[in-house]
């Protein structure tokens, strides 16, 4: 007989355990790329020279580590503890042929490392391959047209060595725990464990599984309202609410659900439900924490997506909302007239519009409570000359008067007034009050939001009105805007260089292009790291659920075996599964598109144009690779059962 040295042995398991650890050793290869191509573009000099002084690279992808550090601790640890459970009884092997418990440690340390070891380096070398695609991306995401040159960094290799040496540490720590607090008994039973369902104790655990739906939906509703003066108290009501009530479905809510179901058929599930709901049944509350824990941070993870994807997706329109024209010149006809000629010299297309409008000093009055309003500047604008300059806006009948602002929904966070409730208008004349009725308020701008004052827009008969008497109104003055639109998107940019030298150094006057390259370059770094941190989280939890399922798969390999003694074939056997793995897959997703679905519309006041569109595809997208885990599962049981009916 040949005796094994330990690294034989390893080596030997290892490549045992190659078809079902394959996906872990994926994530882990793919999770140190990233975590080094996020090292790499921290360091970088040069990427830190290519954007603007608003956006910290550096500092972004330092953040984006260390979540994604914590991403793949949690995963590692919960995966090694799914595989130490599975292997428990390989363990007891070799501790019963003789194998010391500190010889199990050293091979199971041993086997460890070498994965470690073998994930890092493929991982720097397919982050140093993959970086500059990945930095091609990033330029792509922030609209940068030229090319940056991106080095190998030896600061970035070493961080990536010495933080996932500590995982390995980590990992390695918690087989030492399980193998010397585990007794050779409990390593045979430990994949024996399933729950027998007992009967649901009538009313407390009706009540529970009630109580758990209840929760959910006070957070959904708390979620809708919770912008106030209590917003942080709100904010932890709501997520206390959803965590508890996420972790009530799980561990009672459903199990009732299907044992009310099996009770109504008087136990006879048949085949597909057998294979289905009664597996589930088993391990429904055993797995209460994990999926409770999957559905929450999916949550998490989906809206942070979402939300990212949808404010990189609406820098243009949220730009344009607060800034309707290109370029504007107030009072500064001569600086406009240059401007005009450096267009033409320049051979850029525009379409210029003067639009004359009155400042005054007045008030926006609330009827109700008089005493909330001050005097503020005010400027008056004429419906028909913003027509003419290009804005899709109607006139107001006379002594009627528009409120246009973009930051009406903010400003209104915590306000206790009630938007519907009509107000007025409220200007002084030699001791006199003339009153426009406020009729309606806008969420946009009528013009550049940088100009002074609240944005009035009434008839050009109105604004005429006003201008014959402006010596007996506060403060009055007429003001001449020289607005300024460039039909062809590809000369914004030359134009913004142009308009440039028009603009002081301490002078707060931005144009539209500038403004939404901010934005994009902003949006689009958050989008490009919540993007891949999404993936990790993604490509984590579903392994996570795949693991579990193949464990699950080899218990279920015996009951396989007799169901085909039974004359059932693959495709009897197949359905019931892959009714089982919907179950297992679809139910943290529903659960978690739904948390996320609330958590994004309470947070979609941040946005000034709707996000329905891009959260809608960014969850899509999430969903799809997600189920993707669920096909892989099905495929490997379909696997198993053809190999048990031979």
């Amino acid at each position: 007989m040949t005796r094994l040295t330990l690294f034989e042995l390893v080596i030997r398991s290892m490549r045992k355990n190659v078809k079902q650890d394959y996906l872990y050793f994926f994530a882990l290869i793919f999770s140190t790329s990233l975590y080094f191509v996020f090292a790499t573009l921290q360091h970088d000099p040069s990427i830190a020279g290519m954007s603007g002084t608003d956006v910290h690279f550096a500092t972004a992808f330092k953040v984006a580590g260390i979540l994604l550090l914590a991403i793949v601790a949690v995963f590692t640890v919960y995966a090694n503890s799914i595989f130490l459970k599975r292997r428990s009884k390989e363990i007891g092997l070799y501790q019963l042929i003789g194998l010391t418990r500190k010889g199990v440690v050293r091979f199971l340390i041993t086997e460890n490392v070498l994965l470690g070891v073998g994930a890092l380096l493929l991982g720097i070398l397919c982050g140093a391959a993959l970086s500059r695609i990945f930095l091609l991306i990033l330029l792509k995401i922030l609209g940068f047209d030229g090319m940056v040159a991106l080095k190998f960094s030896m600061t970035a290799v070493v961080q990536t060595i010495v933080v996932f040496a500590a995982l390995v540490l980590l990992t390695s720590i918690q087989m030492v725990r399980s193998v010397y607090r585990s007794t050779l008994l409990e390593l045979f039973h430990a994949r024996n464990q399933a729950e027998h369902p007992r009967k649901p104790s009538g009313f407390r655990t009706g009540l529970l599984a009630v109580l758990g739906i209840a929760l959910i939906v006070y957070g959904y509703v708390l979620s809708g309202r919770m912008v106030n003066q209590m917003l942080f108290l709100n904010m932890l009501l709501v997520l206390l609410a959803t965590i508890v009530g996420t972790y009530l479905l799980f561990r009672i809510t459903i199990g009732w659900l299907f044992y009310r179901y099996r009770k109504g058929r008087s136990g006879h599930l048949g085949l597909t439900n057998s294979l289905s709901l009664a597996p589930l049944m088993h391990r429904m509350k055993g797995n209460a924490n994990s999926l409770t824990l999957i559905t929450v941070l999916s949550a998490m993870t989906l809206t942070m997506v979402a939300l990212t994807y949808s404010l990189y997706y609406s820098a243009g329109s949220d730009t344009r909302i607060s800034l309707p024209y290109d370029v504007v010149f107030e009072n500064d006809e001569q600086a406009s007239a240059s401007f005009r000629g450096d267009l033409q010299k320049a051979g850029i297309s525009f379409v210029r519009t003067p639009v004359e409008a009155l400042r005054v000093i007045g008030e926006i009055r609330d009827p109700a409570h008089p005493a909330k309003s001050r005097a503020q500047g005010l400027l008056f604008l004429p419906a028909e000359q913003l027509k003419a300059a290009g804005a899709d806006i109607a006139v107001p009948e006379a002594g009627e008067a528009w409120l246009f602002d973009g930051r009406a929904r903010l400003n209104a966070l915590g306000s206790q007034d009630d938007p519907n409730e009509p107000k007025q208008i409220v200007l002084e004349t030699n001791g006199k009050s003339q009153v426009f009725r406020l009729t309606e308020s806008v969420d946009k701008f009528a013009m550049n939001y940088n100009v002074y004052g609240a944005q009035i827009v009434t008839s050009a008969s109105t604004v005429n009105a006003l201008k014959e008497k402006k010596g007996s109104l506060t403060k009055g003055e007429t003001v001449t805007f020289d607005t300024y639109r460039f039909p062809d998107h590809a000369q914004r940019a030359k134009a913004s260089a142009l308009y440039a030298k028009y603009v002081a150094k301490d002078d707060f006057k931005p144009d539209f292009y500038s403004e939404y390259r901010a934005a994009l370059q902003s949006f689009g770094l958050y989008i490009f790291i919540s993007g891949f941190l999404g993936l990790v989280f993604l490509v984590s939890t579903g392994s996570i659920l795949y693991f579990k399922q193949i464990a699950e798969a080899e218990e279920e390999k015996r009951s396989f075996v007799t169901l085909r003694q039974l004359g059932f074939d693959v495709k009897d056997i197949m359905r019931g599964v892959a009714r089982k793995q919907l179950f297992v897959f679809a139910i943290p997703l529903v659960i978690g598109l739904m948390h996320s679905i609330f958590a994004v519309k309470a947070a979609s006041v941040l946005v000034l144009s709707s996000i329905a569109l891009p959260s809608a595809i960014a969850m899509g997208a999430y969903a799809l690779i997600y189920f993707s885990f669920g096909a892989l599962t099905i495929g490997y049981y379909r696997k198993l059962v053809k190999s048990a009916m031979h």
